[in-house]
């Protein structure tokens, strides 16, 4: 369950945790009752209280269209009331599309060129990363997809970019912290080249890295 997976997380001092529970995607296609059935779960982890009791941060990546208000209204609410928070970065990918997060920010900064909010020519990766809805996410170290699926799926294309991938069977609803810390041992183990040679040392350990699910 998601609770235990993020008492694990803050158990190894994982800065960073993402979790993709609904993608633009899925709204437009699944039937109506499993749409339901996501949000209903998504609805009891927020209401019940549980990341508010520890140093859990909470953020929302996705768009409001297409859920109902009232619980666009929880996401935000979770969000102001640990927006001060120092411990685990918790963010929720719902109703989002690493497509349409891509089009936000070429939107935004468009429209920062047509106000003249900037001047020159060219657009580099640091200006375009700022007008991401998100964009000040780290680059996610350890993509994790459960349930046997071998694609990202949408999912965090800019962060990504140099991620290390895992692909493992358990179902997403089975999964524990200790599947967590198993995922986290073997990412410390991967080396890391970001296009140079092959380095000497391992991964930078779990406690440093940033991890996002798929599930």
């Amino acid at each position: 369950m998601l609770v235990d997976v993020v008492h694990g997380a803050l158990e190894i001092g994982l800065s960073h945790l993402t979790v993709y529970l609904l993608s633009t995607e899925n709204l437009e296609k699944r039937p109506p009752q499993e749409i339901d059935k996501l949000l209903t779960f998504a609805r009891e982890q927020l209401e019940s209280g549980d990341f508010l009791r520890y140093d859990v941060r909470i953020r929302w990546a996705g768009l409001p269209d297409g859920l109902p208000r009232d619980f666009v209204d929880l996401l935000h609410t979770n969000e102001e009331a640990t927006r001060d928070r120092t411990g685990l970065n918790l963010t929720f990918c719902l109703n989002y599309g690493g497509r349409s997060e891509l089009t936000q920010a070429a939107d935004s900064l468009a429209d920062a060129a047509r106000t003249g909010q900037f001047e020159g020519t060219r657009v580099s990766e640091h200006l375009l990363r700022s007008h991401l809805p998100l964009g000040d996410l780290p680059d996610v170290d350890l993509l994790w997809r459960t349930g046997g699926e071998q694609r990202i799926s949408n999912f965090l294309p800019w962060h990504t970019a140099y991620a290390e991938l895992l692909f493992t069977e358990k179902l997403w609803p089975d999964i524990d912290r200790r599947d967590l810390w198993e995922a986290m041992t073997q990412y410390t183990y991967r080396h890391r080249r970001y296009g140079a040679v092959p380095a000497s040392q391992p991964a930078v350990p779990a406690q440093e890295a940033h991890l996002g699910t798929s599930g």
